[in-house]
């Protein structure tokens, strides 16, 4: 299991957030399970349910996202994962460029739960749904605190504007699932 501990932008700091840790949990030919792990909760902000189905702009509100580049070439890809159980992943050219709809063989999964003082997000993308091969990686999220403060987390951060499709913060490998 790989562990990633992410880094908030620095001209956009949490209100309570402390911090913020993200695993690659699992990858088999099924699905790919990630897990996001928020320190200091206590004022965040989870947008309502609002069952299965895509949709944009989720980034908008608190969102965990997951951005997968093949080896070779700009192309990339974008999944928005959203407590709400909504959804949406992009195709791009290169970045920002070319977004379109990707495919998906079934919805993702997707569960918040929240303790005291932490919340867990769990997602699960379906295995035809992702790049073949190895990638390279960036694990993110958007966090709204009370007071609609936002902070943005990733693995890393090369402008002074939070820019997740900057192909600097694609910091992890993800390596595909050996057949069985």
């Amino acid at each position: 299991m790989q562990t990633h501990e992410l880094i908030a932008h620095g001209a956009y700091p949490p209100l309570e957030v402390s911090a913020v840790s993200a695993w690659v949990v699992s990858r088999d030919g099924n699905w790919l399970r990630l897990r996001w792990r928020i320190e200091g909760s206590g004022k965040l902000m989870v947008p309502p349910f609002a069952g299965k189905g895509r949709a944009d702009e989720l980034w908008r509100t608190t969102c965990f996202e997951l951005f997968l580049k093949p080896d070779g070439g700009d192309a990339y890809c974008e999944f928005n994962l959203s407590p709400s159980e909504r959804w949406a992943a992009y195709d791009f050219s290169s970045p920002r460029e070319g977004m379109k709809d990707r495919s998906s063989p079934r919805e993702p999964e997707c569960t918040m739960r929240q303790g005291s003082s932490f919340a867990i997000f769990d997602a699960a993308i379906p295995a035809g749904a992702l790049p073949a091969g190895d990638c390279f990686a960036g694990i993110t999220c958007v966090l709204e605190e009370e007071g609609a403060i936002k902070s943005f987390w990733a693995l890393a951060h090369s402008q002074d504007e939070p820019d997740f499709h900057d192909h600097a913060c694609f910091t992890a490998r993800l390596v595909a699932p050996t057949p069985a």
